[in-house]
């Protein structure tokens, strides 16, 4: 069981590194296979569905790719941190690599392939994941941590494995050098694919994930952080929308509340008029100004920390996945996900610091600097005691403000050996050590009882302080929307304000407030609040890249025609099939001095005909009958195995076509044939 952890330092699972360093040089590096013992890679048979694209996905689907498999579950905070380095290395190896997520859950709830398709679209993933609840691919990979990634080449061989994050400057090594030699050797497929992703299958909403709340009941205001809109929304108790902070796009950036860019922000506190921000993945604290409207950066520089640190100044110290926050006395407490501890800063001071916690992933009771934590993600206080959701540990933890006192476990397993706590979660209503939780992450506190956010239960439960009991408040363990009787989807923000409950029921988009005593459910529809626009996208009239051009005979369109009209065959490899899914798109542009052709009409992406022949027909418009011109006509294409394979290409393909008027014109036609 030791084995079955999220691990953040750079634990090596197989032969990854090793075999890289084995070469001495570059120039060994450019004359020989950087992997020469390489074997035949397990098959990715086994998994219970594919997700984020059409359909399976076979090992020889990708050969002439590198494939780097990413063992994951996504309620792993080290996981999550892997996702950035992943998508730097999809976007710098875009022809050559292929990215397959093969999520090997941890948890009951993650198991389910509807939750798995909830998390790609929530962390905004964008290649194929398979849900392997078995763990059968994880077992003929012989993994044993969360995340671990495996190189496979693309003549389909097993290369080498690593565990841990913050390994994106040795993979871009790996790759570039493996990708090098297979070009060299002809065994590298560089054509583009494409995926069909699960966010094209979702509409925009109004809140988008909604993770944490805060009620300011003195002031008649609940604050929302609309974690995947980038931005936070303040309304009113009774759902009247008074601002919007953020513009929506995804950034850090300070200034005015249009300016202000926020990435996945989480937990928020307010003090006096001025509202701090977990703004988790730019790992930094955000201070909003409410009557300047104005926000600023208070602490973290918008880059991961990759060590672990005591603390140091709020300017110039990294910080690692700040998820929520609370305020006693003067001091903003942190729960601090990545390191698994809680942290502190006087406000007005220049530092922040740990405050209690190891950074041992674990649940220890004990004095702050002997306890353990296990991915702290939500926090409440009476004033003496912090209240913390141990999202990895399935416990909650009472964390005193004393710096001298002693962090216990109120709810779930703790104290156990070999880390045999972290992997003690279910659903019983119960007393301290026997109770059991899913993965919490909201909480909050009135009159010593806690609203828990039993995340991944579905449910919210009541705990009682002094005697340590557990019980289920609402839900009934059943993923849904319903209202009467109440469901949820991975609820994981709570707020109160005098007898109601607000919850932030994030992967149903929605907000719902709770009257305490009659436990009657409804909708917080926030009026006024839309989707935030998308940012303009200026197209480029410019052909692109234009380096494979195929050039056509000159070609004459007839003088009394009003358009240019072309046909395009396409040829596809055996078992293959045009996507139909896929949007084929055209455009032209032109090399020269022209009159043909009006400006508007270069360069715009226009959809073409198909005919029941399955040829392609493409019309441009003319603005004269007379003259002639040289046309740069660009078809884009997919394709997939079967016409619905897990894996679709990309083609592009560009005629040069000089075209004159005369009599007698034709159609004009275009041939493709692709022959991979």
């Amino acid at each position: 069981m030791r084995s079955l952890r999220c691990f953040s330092q750079s634990l090596i699972a197989g032969v990854l590194l090793p075999m890289l360093f084995s070469f001495a040089s570059p120039h060994a590096f450019a004359q020989e296979n950087p992997f020469p013992n390489r074997v035949p890679a397990p098959s990715l048979d086994g998994g219970t569905e594919w997700l984020n694209t059409s359909g399976e996905i076979t090992l020889g689907d990708l050969r002439g790719k590198v494939v780097l498999l990413d063992f994951w579950t996504y309620c792993c905070i080290n996981c999550l941190h892997v996702l950035p380095d992943l998508k730097y290395l999809e976007q710098k190896y875009d022809k050559e690599l292929v990215v397959i997520g093969v999520h090997s859950a941890k948890f009951e709830n993650e198991k389910d392939s509807e939750n798995i398709r909830e998390a790609i679209v929530r962390y905004e993933i964008e290649h194929p994941v398979i849900n392997d609840s078995e763990m059968r691919i994880w077992r003929k990979f012989q993994v044993r941590s969360w995340p671990t990634m495996v190189l496979i080449d693309p003549e389909g061989n097993f290369c080498g494995s690593i565990s841990g994050e913050g390994h994106r400057e040795l993979l871009d090594t790996v790759i570039g050098k493996v990708a090098a030699y297979h070009r060299r050797k002809g065994t590298l497929d560089e054509t583009p694919v494409r995926f069909d992703l699960e966010r094209y299958k979702s509409e925009p909403t109004p809140l988008k994930y909604p993770s944490k709340l805060l009620a300011d009941e003195d002031n008649h205001r609940l604050f929302i952080s609309d974690s995947n809109n980038n931005r936070i929304v303040i309304t009113t108790l009774d759902g009247e929308l008074i601002d919007i902070i953020g513009n929506g796009q995804m950034g850090l950036a300070d200034g005015s509340y249009q300016e202000a860019m926020f990435d996945h922000p989480h937990g928020m506190e307010l003090v006096d008029r001025i509202l701090y921000v977990a703004d988790t993945e730019n790992h930094a604290i955000r201070k909003i100004d409410l009557e300047q409207k104005t926000v600023a950066t208070l602490a973290g520089t918008g880059e991961q920390a990759r060590t672990r640190s005591p603390g140091g100044s709020i300017k110039s110290l990294p910080l690692n996945s700040p998820w929520a926050l609370t305020h006693v006395d003067g001091t903003l407490f942190i729960a601090m996900a990545g390191p698994h501890q809680i942290w502190s800063h006087v406000l007005g001071s220049n530092r922040i610091q740990v405050f209690s916690g190891t950074g041992h992933e674990d649940i220890i009771d004990g004095p702050h600097n002997q306890a353990a934590f296990a991915q702290t993600s939500g926090m409440a206080t009476d004033g003496k005691f912090l209240y913390v959701c141990d999202s990895e540990g399935s416990s909650i933890r009472q964390v005193p403000v004393d710096p001298k006192g002693k962090v216990t476990t109120l709810v779930g397993a703790h104290d156990l050996p070999q880390a045999r706590s972290l992997f003690e979660f279910g659903d019983i209503d119960g007393q301290g050590e026997r109770a059991r939780l899913q993965h919490p992450l909201g909480i909050a506190y009135r009159d010593g009882t806690l609203f828990v956010a039993d995340t991944y239960n579905h449910k919210i439960k009541l705990i009682d302080i002094g005697k340590r009991t557990s019980k289920t408040w609402l839900g009934d363990g059943k993923r849904g929307d319903d209202l009467d009787p109440v469901r949820f989807s991975e609820p994981s923000g709570l707020a109160l304000a005098g007898n109601r409950l607000f919850i932030a029921d994030t992967n149903n988009h929605r907000v719902l407030v709770a009257d305490i005593e009659s436990k009657k459910i409804a909708l917080f529809e926030v009026n006024g609040l839309k989707p935030p626009e998308k940012p303009k996208v200026v197209v480029n009239a410019e052909p692109g890249n234009l380096k494979d051009i195929v050039d056509v005979p000159a070609a004459i369109f007839d003088t009394s025609a009003t358009s240019i009209e072309f046909g395009v065959s396409l040829t596809f490899p055996d078992g293959f099939k045009r996507n139909a899914e896929f949007p084929m798109t055209w455009r032209v542009n032109v090399e020269g001095e022209q009159t043909l052709i009006a400006e508007e009409t270069l360069g715009v992406r226009s959809e073409p005909q198909i005919d029941d022949a399955g040829l392609v027909r493409i019309s441009v418009p003319l603005k004269s009958s007379e003259g002639k011109a040289t046309l740069l006509v660009t078809l884009s294409y997919g394709y997939c195995r079967d016409g619905k394979g897990g894996v679709c290409k990309l083609g592009t393909t560009t005629w040069k076509v000089p075209v004159s008027a005369g009599a007698g014109g034709k159609p004009i036609a275009l041939e493709v044939v692709i022959d991979k």
